[in-house]
């Protein structure tokens, strides 16, 4: 009985292992966002749930996490702004005060054709994929306890490029590149700084294109698409002190695709 007692405390201080811990996963109202959030306060972690347009989606996260016994609050910002962004951190400040993991997990994509490309279509791809982290990053770092963990999302895309996804390609490749700057200069204060490339995954940007799923299987030895779930199982590792001797890494997590 001891040893089944043992076992099972080291069971639930495993599964507490972000227990004091406060993090903002941007995104959270669907999607990877919301398996990320809710995974990171199963670990223990205090959850700040952003969100842009799924108000809703953020609020019943927050709402799954308190009514399991956690804490979260929502906060909403248009990441391509940075006045916005500065006014998110300002309600951070008075609620919870203080940051340790930085999840930046939102991002869009579309398909543009050559002769059709608009500005905004160009401040948008780059403004939520590139300069929203950036700033949110920029913000973050003066409120961050030394020992952070910053998760930067990239894109099989980036590894993979598709016809017509050029300027999403190109602005996940960048997150790559600044995630590698970025842990080298914030290594004195043992922040690591790390960038997931996930596959094709759901609930995620796939389930917006279901036309592709079975191309997507197929490119898989595993002939299947990943889960949300599982990504999220690797951003609970890198945020915890398990992680602490990777970054400027990129993890690829794309069930070995060709595509």
């Amino acid at each position: 009985m001891n040893a089944d007692k043992t076992a099972s405390e080291r069971k639930d201080t495993k599964m507490r292992a972000l227990e004091g811990k406060v993090a903002l996963v941007t995104g959270s109202g669907r999607g990877i966002g919301r398996e990320i959030a809710l995974r990171l306060a199963k670990d223990g972690a205090s959850i700040i749930a952003h969100y842009s347009g799924s108000k809703s989606g953020a609020e019943q996260v927050v709402a799954e996490i308190v009514g399991n016994g956690g804490t979260a609050v929502a906060y909403r910002a248009d990441i391509t702004s940075r006045d916005e962004i500065v006014r998110m951190f300002g309600e951070i400040d008075n609620n919870p005060g203080v940051l340790d993991i930085i999840v930046n997990n939102s991002g869009v994509m579309t398909i543009e054709s050559f002769g059709e490309l608009s500005e905004e279509t160009v401040q948008f791809i780059f403004g939520v994929n590139v300069f929203g982290p950036l700033y949110i990053v920029d913000e973050a770092i003066k409120r961050m306890r030394d020992g952070g963990r910053i998760i930067n999302f990239s894109s099989s895309v980036a590894k993979y490029p598709l016809a017509g996804a050029g300027l999403y390609s190109a602005a996940k490749k960048a997150i790559e590149s600044l995630t590698e700057s970025w842990a080298r200069a914030l290594a004195p204060r043992n922040i690591t700084v790390n960038a997931i490339i996930p596959g094709a995954v759901s609930p995620g940007m796939m389930d917006a294109s279901p036309q592709y799923l079975p191309a997507m299987e197929a490119a898989s030895p595993f002939k299947r698409i990943g889960k949300a779930s599982e990504i999220a199982s690797i951003v609970s590792f890198l945020a915890s002190e398990d992680g602490s001797w990777v970054t400027a890494g990129t993890i690829l997590a794309n069930g070995a695709a060709n595509t």
